[in-house]
């Protein structure tokens, strides 16, 4: 993973405030390019899991035919009303697609963690539900840019 930011250091999250922001945050918005080039912003439930950014997504959405089409993603997870307390990050890769699609439940080892991740940030339980109508993206980011204007102070 490569931190892209040249400007604005005073403000990047460091390494352990990036991981507690992405592990409490429930929604990102995922940025993907359409056959005609165009692109397409969608919101979407993640889990981290320190490394990857996971997406589960529906396997029949604009989302998911555009990343077959074409890997390439932009993603970012943001909070703050007022100026002085936005924070946020944007990643941005490739991604995998992993287990089944649409998933089931069929044992992948790779994603036991991610889904008891997954079940409990969003559901509150334990074992991950299956509908057959969602699959998992993982996205390790090739690179991240972080901000937290409340390190700035007050003016």
């Amino acid at each position: 993973m490569t931190v892209t930011q040249r400007r604005g250091r005073k403000i990047m999250m460091e390494p352990s405030e990036l991981d507690a922001f992405l592990s409490t945050q429930r929604t990102c918005r995922v940025a993907t390019v359409g056959s005609d080039g165009a692109p397409h912003i969608s919101p979407l439930w993640f889990v981290w899991d320190g490394t990857a950014l996971w997406l589960y997504s529906i396997t029949r959405s604009k989302r998911w035919s555009a990343l077959r089409r074409d890997p390439r993603v932009a993603v970012v997870v943001d909070a703050g009303e007022e100026y002085g307390e936005l924070r946020g990050v944007e990643l941005s890769g490739t991604v995998d697609f992993v287990g089944e699609v649409p998933r089931t439940g069929e044992a992948v080892p790779e994603l036991v963690e991610v889904e008891r991740l997954f079940a409990r940030k969003n559901f509150g339980i334990d074992e991950m539900p299956h509908d057959g109508r969602h699959a998992w993206l993982r996205l390790t980011p090739d690179a991240v840019a972080s901000w937290d204007f409340r390190k700035l102070g007050s003016p």
